[in-house]
C-alpha cells in the first residue's frame, strides 16, 4: 500500500507508512523501490543509524552531489530543520521545521542541497535511521558544514539568527 505523502515545502516530504496492526504490534513499509512518484530514481546506497542525547543539536550541513536523505525517527522526539541558503534560489531564506517522533513512524525526505539538522527535544536518547542515495566518500566527503548557531541561518519569522530553542517544540 502506498504511504500518505505530505508536502512540507522546499521539496521536503513527510512520508507516513500505512501500518497494519494486530495483537502482536504492527507492520509497515518504510521504503519500496517502486515508489517512483515521490521517490523518483531513489536507490539507497547506504543506511545509517545515529543517536543523540536530550538537547543535542546536530546542525548544520548540506550536500552538493545530489544526495537525498530519508530520515526515520526510531526512538525519541526530534526537531528537524531545513533551510534554503542558496541566494540564487527562488526559495532563498525559507525554513521548514518538522517535529517527528517514534510514536508515529514517518520518513522525512530532505533534498541534500539544503542546509539541515536536528535537535533532540525529548527527555530520552533519540535514534534515527536514515537512508541515503550516495555512498559516503571518506576521502572526499560530500558535505559542507556550519556551526549549529551560525548567524547566516536566519529565521524568516523573526529575521534573526535561527534559535533551536524556540518554535515548533512539542
Amino acid at each position: 500500500m502506498k504511504p500518505k505523502i505530505e508536502d512540507c515545502g522546499l521539496g521536503i516530504q513527510k512520508i507516513t507508512p500505512i501500518l497494519h496492526h494486530d495483537e502482536r504490534g504492527f507492520l509497515g513499509e518504510i521504503f519500496r523501490q517502486d515508489w517512483d512518484e515521490f521517490l523518483p530514481k531513489f536507490s539507497p546506497k547506504q543506511v545509517l543509524i545515529s543517536q543523540s542525547e536530550p538537547g543535542i543539536i546536530r546542525a548544520w550541513h548540506r550536500h552538493i552531489r545530489n544526495q537525498i536523505d530519508l530520515i526515520l525517527v526510531r526512538k525519541g522526539i526530534l526537531k528537524i530543520c531545513v533551510y534554503d541558503g542558496d541566494k540564487n534560489s527562488k526559495s532563498f531564506g525559507q525554513l521548514v521545521e518538522i517535529i517527528s517522533n517514534a510514536d508515529k513512524p514517518e520518513l522525512i525526505k530532505i533534498p541534500g542541497n539544503l542546509w539541515h539538522g536536528t535537535k533532540n527535544i525529548g527527555n530520552e536518547t533519540s535514534e534515527i535511521i536514515y537512508l541515503i542515495n550516495n555512498l559516503y566518500d571518506y576521502k572526499d566527503p560530500d558535505e559542507e558544514r556550519l556551526e549549529w548557531n551560525d548567524p547566516s541561518i536566519v529565521d524568516p519569522k523573526t529575521q534573526k539568527p535561527f534559535n533551536w530553542n524556540v518554535g515548533a517544540e512539542q
